[in-house]
């Protein structure tokens, strides 16, 4: 929904989020988040707003690398909006494991959480979004690459031409 409580058709939210894992995904470590997994993720996809997730072997998205890191886990999804997103993210069936997360992963000092717009039907790649992740370190929350607390509106809600959406994405990843 766009704020004035329209639908929002041309455009959807990516997110991607990554977590330095403590130890190996069939160690007793991290044993209750694997075990979670699949329930999660089955809430997700039916969630209110739910539009797409990356999946590798599988179904879910653990045997995917990012930034060339075995340790690195990744988790993206495309939304609906940013309030389908949060719902979600705060809801009853994520919370739980969003407050495990200590005991699962290493406590990382760069962002690794970032959000950006997509044109409704398009999947992200995991290279795109390490860009996008990039851009956001580098350059901190732009309409390029932003956070949950530093949203940007989709480009159909501040009008901009999908010419202008072009340029500056092509701007943005050149950087």
């Amino acid at each position: 929904m766009t704020a004035d409580g329209g639908n929002m058709t041309n455009w959807h939210l990516a997110q991607v989020n990554i977590a330095r894992m403590k130890d190996a995904l069939d160690s007793p470590v991290m044993a209750d988040f694997v075990a979670g997994l699949d329930p999660v993720n089955a809430a997700a996809e039916t969630a209110d707003g739910y539009v797409w997730r990356l999946q590798g072997e599988g179904n879910d998205a653990t045997s995917l690398r990012f930034m060339d890191d075995p340790w690195l886990i990744v988790n993206m999804s495309v939304w609906r909006d940013h309030s389908a997103l949060f719902e979600f993210v705060y809801s009853t069936d994520h919370r739980p494991f969003l407050k495990r997360r200590r005991e699962w992963f290493e406590r990382m000092q760069e962002a690794v959480t970032v959000l950006w717009w997509v044109p409704a039907g398009h999947e992200p790649t995991v290279g795109e979004a390490e860009q996008r992740l990039t851009a956001l370190r580098t350059n901190g929350p732009t309409p390029y690459a932003f956070t949950f607390g530093d949203p940007f509106p989709s480009p159909e809600e501040v009008g901009a031409s999908d010419e202008a959406v072009e340029a500056v994405e092509k701007v943005s990843a050149d950087d």
